[in-house]
C-alpha cells in the first residue's frame, strides 16, 4: 500500500504565509507531521509520496525523509492534478490518499485499510454547505459526491482509498477532469464509468479538514494540549 499527501496548494483561506499543512497544533505537532506519524504506522515511509507546489522547500526542509512530487502549475490547478501526478507514479498499488490539511486520529486510517474497496471517509453529522458532501446508492455505494450534492447524507472528510484494480479507470477520468477540478469531480466521473466507492464513516472520532480559522480553532480544542 501507498500513501499520497496532496500538500501543492496555496491555502489562501486560512490566512497563513506558510503552506497550511506546516500549521502547528495546540499540540505542538505540525498537521503534516501528525499525519506522517500515522501514515508511517500503516506503511514504510518510503511508500509515503506528497504532492508539493506552494513554497515546496518549506515542506521538504520539514520532512526530508518522504517522497516528492512536483506539481509545477500549482497556482493554476487544484486537487485532481495534483493526484493526478501522484498516482501515475504508484498506480501498481493500493493507494490512500488525503488532503494535507485534515487532522485526524488514527482510528479513521484502520478503519480505511480494513474496507475491502474503494473507498471514502464520511462524517455523518455534518452537511454543512460549503464541504463536499454526497449521497448513496441502493446497493450502499456513494452515487453522488461534490459540494452540490442535494439531500447529502454527510461529509467527505479528505481522506480515501482506491484498490489497485481500480486506479486505470480512476487515473482517466482524473484526466477528464478540468484544472481547477477538485479529485471529487475524478470520483464522480468513475462512478458514472462504473466504478464503486464505498463510505467509511469516522463521524464518531477526530477528523477535521482545516480550510478556515473556526476549523483549526475546532481541532485544537479537540486535541487539546500536549
Amino acid at each position: 500500500m501507498k500513501a499520497i499527501i496532496l500538500a501543492a496548494g496555496i491555502g489562501s483561506r486560512l490566512g497563513n504565509p506558510r503552506p497550511k499543512p506546516l500549521t502547528q497544533l495546540s499540540t505542538g505537532e505540525m498537521i503534516m507531521g501528525r499525519q506522517v506519524k500515522y501514515l508511517k504506522q500503516v506503511v514504510s515511509v518510503d511508500d509515503i509520496f506528497v504532492v508539493i507546489g506552494f513554497k515546496k522547500d518549506l515542506i521538504m526542509e520539514e520532512f526530508s525523509e518522504l517522497t516528492y512530487v512536483f506539481n509545477n502549475i500549482y497556482d493554476r490547478t487544484n486537487t485532481s492534478k495534483s493526484l493526478l501526478k501522484a498516482l501515475r507514479k504508484v498506480r501498481a498499488d493500493d493507494v490512500i490518499w488525503l488532503n494535507g490539511d485534515v487532522v485526524f486520529d488514527p482510528e479513521v486510517l484502520t478503519r480505511i485499510i480494513e474496507s475491502k474497496t474503494s473507498c471514502m471517509a464520511v462524517n455523518t453529522a455534518s452537511v454543512a454547505e460549503e464541504e463536499v458532501k454526497y449521497t448513496l446508492s441502493p446497493d450502499g455505494s456513494i452515487n453522488e459526491v461534490s459540494k452540490t450534492v442535494k439531500n447529502a447524507l454527510g461529509e467527505s472528510v479528505g481522506i480515501n482509498k482506491i484498490m489497485s484494480s481500480d486506479i486505470p479507470r480512476f487515473i482517466e477520468m482524473l484526466e477528464r477532469c478540468e484544472d481547477d477540478d477538485y479529485f471529487e469531480r475524478g470520483i464522480e466521473f468513475a462512478i458514472g464509468a462504473g466504478l464503486k466507492i464505498y463510505p467509511v464513516d469516522v463521524s464518531d472520532v477526530l477528523c477535521i479538514e482545516v480550510d478556515f480559522t473556526e476549523d483549526l480553532e475546532k481541532a485544537n480544542s479537540e486535541l487539546g494540549e500536549a
